[in-house]
């Protein structure tokens, strides 16, 4: 059995049934290496137990912090949070990719530094640990995690047209406009999900989801709208702090 205890440490939760986080670091790949007639339990259903349970606190937070704002804008911030490239920074920053456990194959094509599984190991963990001590434990998680982006977060932006608020907060500052570009399309085509990078003088500032280029495009510029006005908020603050 690997040895989990900076792990443990790093999250900030010891579990009392330890095989409850191996499990959660058990990449699916195993199974497919055992091949059939041979039972390798894996990390997909603590993952799908964690999305909930993800969803769930953050759509309690921000329920709290935004008692002015209706479903939309509280379901596009939301969307920022649990997107595949914020998760999977989550699952970065515990250094999560140092203790999955992989098969042969996945461990040489680069899987323990893949977005995507690490994406899918913070929300196993996260389901491991709300069923190893309950609500409350995860959602200590997930604040001390997600600390820094909540704290900084005071304001949602204008879903009407984020794309618009967006060019009309960075030409305040310099004449150049955000360009847009698609990162990729999956899923067929009746249900196709595509990704768009919004980018600033060269600097890529956001990334969004959506059914079509348009939504895609206008969730990348909400969620830069978002960093940039927790960056404005932050910075607004240190200020105060010193004057």
């Amino acid at each position: 059995m690997i040895d989990t205890s900076a792990l443990e440490t790093a999250l900030g939760h010891t579990f009392r049934d330890r095989q409850l986080l191996i499990l959660a670091l058990t990449h699916p790949s195993l199974a497919h290496e055992a091949g059939v007639g041979h039972l390798q339990h894996h990390n997909q259903r603590l993952e799908f137990l964690g999305d909930a349970v993800l969803q769930l606190i953050l759509t309690n937070e921000l329920y709290q912090r935004f008692p002015g704002h209706g479903e939309g804008p509280l379901t596009q911030a939301r969307a920022q949070f649990v997107n595949r490239s914020s998760l999977a920074e989550q699952g970065r920053r515990l250094k999560i990719g140092d203790f999955l456990i992989l098969s042969r194959g996945e461990e040489t094509t680069g899987g323990r530094i893949r977005s995507s599984t690490l994406a899918d190991a913070f929300e196993a963990v996260l389901g491991a640990v709300f069923l190893d001590a309950g609500y409350e434990a995860a959602r200590d998680l997930v604040s001390r995690q997600f600390r820094s982006s909540f704290g900084e977060l005071g304001e949602l932006p204008n879903l009407e047209n984020p794309k618009g608020e967006l060019q009309e907060m960075l030409q305040s500052s310099s004449p150049n406009p955000p360009s847009y570009t698609e990162v990729s399309s999956k899923g067929p085509d009746h249900d196709r999900q595509f990704e768009a990078a919004v980018s600033h003088e060269g600097v890529e500032l956001a990334r969004g989801t959506g059914r079509s280029k348009k939504l895609a495009e206008s969730a990348a510029a909400a969620a830069a709208l978002i960093r940039l006005k927790a960056r404005r908020n932050g910075a607004n603050e240190a200020k105060a702090a010193k004057a």
